[in-house]
């Protein structure tokens, strides 16, 4: 069966200003990444529609939502020094946060065994109380947040350069979801250090894997292999959801961490791996040199479909003169799991 993608005419609307890189050229670049894969026949487009009231408040304050409906129907403005609308990023924003829950009922009904969803704004800056980072409303959280209310059990993986704090906020006490996080650090946004772990009930369901700058692919497959998989296996999810940022990527010009297109090719095959077929939904989060993002949404796009599409080889190795600086931060990690583990069993 193919896979769900999610697109729809009003994120292009959506215009941050004049040289943001967080620009409509992106959804381009995966579109015609995607075409020069020659990935057509697998795909099954669909338009996402907007996310309900409901759906937002699990995640964010109603008076937020409010004020951004009000500022976006009075022309636009500016939420933070990186984060502006106009009057079109409403809508925008609105179907790149209903698109998690589109796409939830539509894998439920046999559509697809999973879904990348091309939207923008991103989101998983998105903090319950407002904006940040050139996010609006956070729409990995806004599906994690339905899923949990319908009694599931979800694994957010977060695998941009920027750690997703809104998403770790919104869930940090929440014992239905666990939240994983591989990002370079220290970096924008500040947040994301290994003992960042959760909180009450939630203790435990967080695990931030910080990786110095120029970080390659090699350190990230033993974190999957080390960490995600075994938390994976304790946690037992029934959902799988991905931040699919592609600004790890060696050529992004906003990070420092050293991943290709063929390295997140496998990332996305060892995390399909992690839920059965169907459970499955990608969000497109950053990712701002537009070849980079075109060549890696394909090879994600790709591993979803069960074809190893790899338009650059997978790396190893890095940061230069410093690699055990990441397989240090893999080792703790893996060392945290273990002792949270037998603290359950004693």
């Amino acid at each position: 069966m193919g896979v769900l993608f999610g697109a729809h005419d009003a994120y292009l609307l959506h215009d941050p200003g004049a040289g943001h890189p967080e620009s409509p050229r992106r959804l381009r670049a995966v579109a015609e990444g995607i075409a020069a894969a020659g990935f057509a026949e697998g795909v099954v487009p669909f338009e996402p529609r907007r996310a309900t009231d409901v759906e937002l408040d699990r995640v964010h304050h109603p008076r937020y939502v409010a004020a951004l409906a009000r500022l976006c129907s009075a022309g636009g403005g500016r939420l933070d020094p990186d984060t502006a609308v106009v009057a079109a990023s409403e809508e925008a924003a609105r179907r790149a946060a209903g698109a998690g829950p589109d796409a939830i009922a539509r894998l439920r009904a046999g559509e697809a065994d999973a879904a990348f969803l091309a939207l923008r704004p991103p989101g998983h800056h998105a903090r319950p109380s407002g904006a940040m980072g050139f996010c609006l409303f956070n729409n990995v959280a806004v599906a994690a947040a339905a899923l949990v209310a319908e009694g599931e059990r979800v694994l957010i993986l977060d695998w941009d350069a920027h750690h997703g704090n809104g998403t770790q906020e919104a869930f940090y006490e929440e014992p239905e979801v666990l939240f994983f996080s591989l990002h370079q650090y220290p970096y924008y946004p500040g947040t994301g250090a290994l003992d960042e772990v959760g909180a009450g009930a939630g203790e435990g369901r967080t695990i931030n894997l910080p990786f110095p700058a120029g970080t390659s692919g090699d350190a990230y497959r033993a974190a999957f292999d080390e960490v995600l998989a075994p938390a994976a296996e304790q946690f037992a999810p029934t959902w799988l959801l991905v931040s699919a940022g592609f600004d790890a990527h060696r050529a992004d010009p906003l990070t420092d961490l050293g991943l290709t297109s063929g390295d997140f090719a496998d990332l996305a095959a060892r995390a399909a791996r992690l839920v059965p077929p169907g459970r499955r939904l990608f969000f497109l989060e950053g990712g701002y040199d537009l070849e980079a993002l075109g060549r890696s949404a394909a090879a994600t796009l790709g591993a979803l479909l069960g074809v190893d599409y790899r338009p650059e080889p997978p790396t190893a190795g890095g940061p230069e003169g410093g690699p055990t600086l990441a397989a240090q931060a893999v080792a703790r990690a893996a060392g945290q799991l273990h002792e949270r583990s037998e603290r359950r069993r004693s």
